[in-house]
């Protein structure tokens, strides 16, 4: 039977003195566990508690998952550690009520069960999950700059051990049923049509509820803790600064301190107000944001063609392909294309590991010497080479072979798409797709409009990046569009401190203390110089960028990066480059110089209204090339170290080093500096 019609989000039944308990959370396409979740939540359990059931059944009425976590968008009106640890404490609270019930309680877990919601199902008595590639559970706090603050920190090393559970915590990533039920996560995984039946018969049976084995709890001895924590500190050390990213250190030092629920809601406190974890939120609310923005229309793509089997067309064509969707590569190099495959069987292996779903995907991805696939595509995606003669040539072959309503999209870093328009017939139906390299693990795309791109490729354009599972951000058509223009000067000044002296390795490691991941000299060796050499000499002209003589004569040389074996730095077998020790840093203000230079790019790419405010920067920036996620962006940045002190530190820097850092005119317009994605609290 029916009961509580006041609930808001929650629907509750009884059958056979079993309660099961809906979560449906109004308005949304997933669970989150806000404030008023909550309250609902332990409203019912109040009005349960005291019942002789046999036990409640919690599951989540959405079609992709249990529930993701805590309400994101209100960690944004937090505004002190006080409050924030209250919301801790309030669900820390509703949780110990749950798992003091005095019959079993047993969480049905489908899809995404993270964050909050899986320290919910970790206070129930028994876990029972769907057994497919889409049930996902973990605790990524950390990737907010957090760490779980709903007895998760408490709760997860009993069940699973400590250093498993130290693990989930301190990488943020997330298990399958499979992997959730060989760590003792769940009780059970078992097929969609059997979760109900499964859940009735452990609230019958009542098994023993599952424990880690003691060994599992060894590190926990009061003796081993601090040198657990020690050798755990060493590989965090080498990825994560805690100056940066304090998250995880704090998790090990609740674990060090075997702290119980009230540390740990003190210190989520803490943590939520602090400058990291307010960039990392707003950075991840705005990709929610272009996630939404481009789910509003459909984009009709079941047959995807790629034509260009190099490094780009064909990671295009592989994750396509991994996401579902049938994709033709086409390329009149077989050896290419031979390549190709070879690349996505492995790629295929690591990721899917079951042999049919292998196979399936390997199925869903055909080469394509003579284009055969183009009269079946619903989108192109040309991924040659970066020559706009060769690109607009392809691209009027191909407009007159695909289907009228065939979408059109050029994959290219640089080239306004007026220029390659001017070959079609139709150019309203000609986008520009720019992925990143790495495409498996970059996931931005700039969704390129030129002044003839109709809106209706541009909304196919931006619902099928969200389809592959990436973020679709709205750029003019412009040279270099956003990232590769604000990036372009950063790299160039890097070239430029070389000529000048400086050592490759102080500029890289300037770099990697304030925050980027890579630095810039490595960073163009990795891409390719002979890539960053073309790109800046398309973007010298129209950007006023002088091109270092140091990288021409490196690429002039055959010194290409990377993939040649030595460019800036000379590369191991293993690809890994051979560094120099620095003995004595020069006096050159080298990360002043690189990132004004950056900022500089950023407003300048706002005032000409490449993008459309401030919070699209910040996505292109962090999404695109990584820049300092605790910073939250380039703007974001900007607004700490003030405007003001911005433009007269470039004026400083343009007396003593040149025009290029003339301030840009944008840092004294503060309604363009001002205007935002997301509304400001």
């Amino acid at each position: 039977m029916s009961m509580n019609p006041e609930l808001a989000n929650w629907r509750m039944e009884e059958i056979d003195d079993t309660v099961v308990l809906t979560l449906d959370v109004a308005g949304q396409s997933s669970n989150t566990l806000s404030s008023a979740v909550l309250e609902e939540f332990d409203r019912v359990l109040g009005q349960i508690e005291g019942r002789p059931l046999k036990g409640i059944v919690i599951r989540s009425a959405k079609t992709r998952s249990f529930i993701v976590g805590a309400d994101v968008t209100q960690f944004r009106t937090i505004s002190d550690a006080m409050q924030a640890t209250g919301l801790a404490r309030t669900a820390q609270g509703v949780f110990s009520r749950l798992a003091r019930l005095p019959f079993p309680s047993i969480a049905l877990i489908h899809g995404n069960c993270l964050g909050g919601g899986l320290e919910l199902a970790l206070a129930c008595t028994y876990r029972i999950a769907r057994e497919d590639e889409g049930t996902r559970l973990g605790l990524p706090e950390v990737r907010l700059g957090i760490h779980p603050g709903f007895a998760g920190t408490v709760r997860l090393p009993r069940l699973v051990g400590d250093l498993a559970a130290l693990d989930l915590m301190l990488t943020g990533r997330s298990v399958s049923a499979r992997q959730a039920l060989a760590l003792g996560l769940v009780d059970e995984i078992v097929p969609d049509r059997h979760l109900l039946d499964a859940a009735y018969a452990f609230a019958a049976r009542h098994p023993r509820p599952k424990r880690a084995p003691w060994w599992k709890h060894v590190p926990s001895w009061s003796v081993l803790r601090k040198p657990v924590v020690r050798l755990l500190q060493r590989p965090l050390r080498k990825k994560v600064d805690p100056e940066h990213y304090p998250a995880p250190y704090r998790i090990l030092d609740l674990w060090r301190r075997a702290a119980a629920q009230d540390a740990e809601a003190l210190s989520l406190g803490e943590m939520m107000v602090s400058r990291t974890s307010r960039s990392l939120v707003d950075i991840f609310l705005i990709g929610e944001e272009l996630k939404r923005r481009g789910r509003r229309q459909p984009h009709g793509v079941t047959h995807v063609h790629v034509i260009g089997a190099g490094t780009m067309g064909a990671d295009i064509a592989i994750w396509a392909a991994f996401k579902g969707f049938r994709v033709s590569l086409q390329d009149q190099n077989q050896e290419a294309l031979a390549r190709a495959i070879g690349k996505a069987h492995g790629f295929y292996r690591k990721k899917l590991r079951k042999r049919a779903a292998i196979q399936d995907a390997m199925d869903r991805l055909m080469p394509d010497t003579n284009g055969n696939g183009l009269r079946r595509a619903d989108l192109v995606i040309e991924a040659i080479i970066e020559n706009a003669d060769a690109k607009r040539d392809l691209l009027k072959s191909v407009e007159g072979i695909v289907r009228p309503d065939t979408l059109l999209a050029t994959n290219t870093s640089s080239i306004p798409l007026e220029i390659l328009g001017e070959a079609l017939k139709d150019p309203s139906r000609l986008v520009g797709l720019h992925f990143f390299n790495p495409v498996a693990q970059m996931q931005l795309v700039e969704i390129v409009r030129g002044r003839q791109t109709g809106e209706e490729a541009l909304d196919r354009a931006r619902a099928f990046t969200v389809a592959i599972d990436r973020l679709p951000l709205d750029v003019q058509s412009s040279p270099g569009f956003l990232v590769n223009r604000v990036l372009m000067p950063y790299l160039i000044e890097a070239m430029v401190m070389v000529e000048e002296g400086v050592a490759i390795e102080q500029i890289d490691l300037a770099a990697t203390r304030f925050g980027m991941p890579m630095g810039p000299v490595l960073l163009a060796d990795t891409v390719g110089l002979d890539i960053c050499l073309s790109v800046a000499e398309m973007l010298a002209v129209p950007l006023g960028i002088q091109v270092p003589e140091r990288l021409r004569e490196t690429v002039a040389r055959g010194n290409l990066g990377k993939k040649s074996g030595r460019g800036f730095y000379v590369f191991d077998k293993s690809g890994r480059p051979k560094r120099k020790a620095v003995r004595r840093h020069s006096d050159v203000p080298v990360t002043e110089r690189m990132i004004l230079r950056m900022l500089n790019g950023a407003v300048a790419c706002l005032r000409e209204g490449v993008v459309s405010d401030r919070d699209a920067v910040d996505a292109g920036m962090v999404y695109g090339t990584g820049f300092a996620p605790y910073l939250g962006g380039p703007m974001r940045y900007a607004e700490a170290l003030g405007e003001v002190g911005i433009a007269s530190s470039l004026k400083r820097l343009a007396h003593e080093y040149g025009s290029r850092f003339d301030p840009d005119e944008g840092w004294s317009r503060p309604e363009l500096l001002s205007h935002r994605m997301l509304p400001q609290d």
